[in-house]
């Protein structure tokens, strides 16, 4: 399983906003091949910073399945435009958790 790790900068005045989008965007992602899981979490110390986490069976489901997907204009139509900077994603490889989480 691969975590897609997203920190995620919203333009200031539009966090309430972006998490509507979100709400309607999520379908998307978990409409999709491979897609595990996801979380959007909201930073408590700094307003309009946010974290997506999206858990996914292969690099390749997140990397090609998705981001080549005509899902994925949908995805950009609805959330792009509520980052600044535009995000930074990165992938990670589980190496060691507690039993419950694996």
């Amino acid at each position: 399983m691969i975590l897609e790790v997203a920190p995620l900068y919203i333009r200031p005045g539009q966090a309430m906003q972006f998490e509507s989008a979100f709400q309607e965007a999520q379908a998307i992602i978990c409409s999709m091949q491979g897609y595990v899981s996801h979380e959007l979490q909201r930073c408590i110390e700094r307003e309009n910073e946010y974290l997506l986490l999206v858990r996914w069976q292969t690099l390749e489901d997140h990397e090609i399945g998705f981001r080549q997907s005509p899902r994925y204009q949908a995805w950009k139509t609805l959330l792009h435009h509520f980052y600044e900077p535009f995000p930074q994603v990165s992938h990670y490889e589980l190496i060691v958790a507690e039993p419950e989480f694996r």
